[in-house]
């Protein structure tokens, strides 16, 4: 792992950042995954996002578009560990979270641990794996731990699980749970290339990988104060209540079986904090709650049979809430 170099380090008296300062690291963390990921800001905004809101990211999207490369850029670009698992039909949930091993020498169980013990892990192709062997993951995104033969585990903050999901027309995929699905704070898709930058990759053929060269901008302590920072947004009443307006006109949206659930209603929140403060705000706007609205909700939500026959999508029914529900004023969304 390349030195870190932190940036920007004058801090709060409180030992906190402020929103300046977390828009610096944010930008720094940006522009160096970028080196890698030519082409795809947007996308490598969201992930970062999802790290700072403490939640988990699924990219799901074809093989060979750089899913695996954003994750070691990203880990490399904050000085954190990086784990990757590999998941196949007979992949088992010790080889996930670790195994305790018998010690002759020392009449005792050594725990060995697994790939999730890292800063990021990648779960390339989750859905290729058996449904047990998903579930190995729900503990460690949900609490930040994991639990092997009897004996409890904390994980080292910061901890983000970039998920890669084959599209479901895939031979060998198993689609995953509405429970796993749920933890999630964000899906994205990486989608193709632009012209442009495909055509910088063919030239690039060859030349020296710029992966391996890449050095840290901040460190995992400075991703845990933007963390901490995102949490101290200050999210007015008046967009309480618009997010809970969003939760109850998806409960009774004709095209879904299933609405929005309080823990999708809290994750579009954090997400929310994590854009505002990275924008250089201590307060949350009704942008920031739209601009993610469509990568926090659209896989947690169920469409119904007959609205899945007409070819109607989950994120075009996220988009006609969003028009739906009226937005509260300027005054109601500071106060």
């Amino acid at each position: 792992m390349a030195d870190a170099t932190p940036i920007d380090p004058p801090r709060r008296a409180r030992d906190g950042l402020t929103p300046d300062q977390v828009t610096t690291r944010y930008r720094a963390v940006v522009d160096n995954v970028n080196q890698v990921i030519q082409g795809k800001t947007e996308v490598v905004q969201l992930v970062l996002l999802g790290l700072l809101a403490g939640g988990h990211v699924l990219v799901e999207d074809v093989p060979g578009v750089g899913k695996t490369s954003l994750a070691k850029a990203l880990a490399a670009s904050i000085d954190g560990s990086f784990g990757r698992i590999q998941f196949t039909p007979d992949l088992l949930p010790s080889d996930v979270v670790g195994v305790s091993v018998y010690d002759r020498r020392s009449s005792s169980f050594d725990f060995r641990p697994g790939p999730v013990f890292a800063n990021v892990v990648l779960a390339d192709e989750i859905n290729r794996a058996s449904p047990k062997t998903q579930s190995a993951l729900l503990e460690a995104m949900a609490e930040g731990q994991v639990t092997v033969s009897g004996t409890t585990y904390g994980l080292e903050l910061p901890f983000l699980v970039l998920a890669t999901q084959n599209p479901a027309e895939h031979e060998g995929a198993y689609p995953l749970p509405d429970s796993q699905l749920d933890r999630f704070l964000l899906r994205v898709s990486m989608g193709y290339p632009a012209e442009g930058a495909e055509l910088a990759i063919l030239e690039s053929d060859g030349a020296i990988d710029v992966l391996p060269k890449l050095r840290s901008v901040v460190t995992a302590t400075d991703i845990v104060a933007m963390t901490e920072a995102a949490r101290a947004v200050h999210v007015a009443p008046g967009l309480r209540h618009y997010l809970v307006d969003l939760a109850a006109a998806s409960r009774s949206h004709p095209h879904l079986a299933l609405g929005m659930s309080p823990r999708a209603t809290l994750s579009l929140q954090r997400a929310a904090q994590a854009r505002a403060v990275a924008t250089g705000r201590e307060f949350v706007v009704p942008d920031d709650i739209k601009a993610l609205a469509v990568p926090a909700l659209a896989h947690r939500l169920q469409l119904a049979p007959e609205a899945a026959l007409t070819g109607t999508s989950r994120s075009l029914v996220v988009a006609e809430l969003l028009d739906r529900v009226p937005v509260p004023s300027s005054a109601q969304a500071r106060r």
